[in-house]
């Protein structure tokens, strides 16, 4: 009898420890809360992929979210999404509206934008030019690249914890996220789609801090 209490408790306490682990100590229930817990205690580089777009000099992603050191929300897209990418080109241009207030009330927020296609194969920069000026995006504010080559490609989604997935038809399921990259080029905090303002919010404040060294 004491001996099957024991080993009750035993895996009682193998199993409390278990959860607390899995869920990071009962703060998360999803694989994609756990990414977003861990991303805010860890912030994740942008690895050094390649990216071409228009207007774009920048060769690498690194480099492209260091210029004029600013602030970066991100979201992955493609051009020949009917779907979820939509919705996010409007949270986008409601964003881009939100930046342009700012510069116009005289006070720039420091906040860009950039979408990353994840159909690298087919977004070329004339594509990615159409696409853009159908959501009216201003370059100053809004850049849009694609990443040639595909390893790379696969590399960037992976370290940034974005699922694609081909549906077999030639299109692509994929989560939506804004994921906000401080000045260092990190990926800092990701937010859901309906969590807009937050991300805004959150990126300007990133923006008010103090430039790091070397940065204006």
């Amino acid at each position: 009898m004491w001996r099957t209490a024991i080993v009750s408790v035993l895996l009682l306490l193998c199993g409390y420890s278990a959860a607390a682990w899995l869920t990071r100590d009962f703060q998360v229930w999803t694989d994609e809360g756990a990414r977003r817990h861990d991303v805010a205690l860890h912030p994740v580089p942008a690895p050094a992929v390649a990216v071409q777009g228009p207007g774009v000099t920048a060769a690498t992603l690194p480099a492209l979210l260091a210029e004029g050191g600013d602030v970066h929300i991100v979201d992955f897209f493609y051009t020949r999404c009917l779907t979820v990418c939509r919705t996010l080109g409007g949270s986008f241009q409601q964003l881009q509206a939100a930046l342009q207030a700012d510069a116009a009330a005289g006070q720039p927020s420091g906040v860009r934008l950039v979408s990353i296609s994840v159909d690298g194969a087919h977004d070329d920069p004339a594509a990615l030019t159409a696409y853009a000026g159908g959501l009216h995006a201003q370059p100053a504010l809004w850049q849009f690249v694609r990443v040639p080559d595909a390893a790379q490609q696969q590399a960037l989604l992976r370290r940034l914890g974005v699922v694609v997935v081909p549906d077999g038809r030639g299109d692509f399921e994929h989560n939506a996220a804004l994921l906000v990259f401080d000045r260092h080029g990190r990926m800092v905090r990701v937010f859901d789609l309906a969590e807009q303002q937050l991300a805004l919010n959150y990126a300007r404040h990133l923006a008010r801090q103090p430039a790091p060294e070397g940065l204006s």
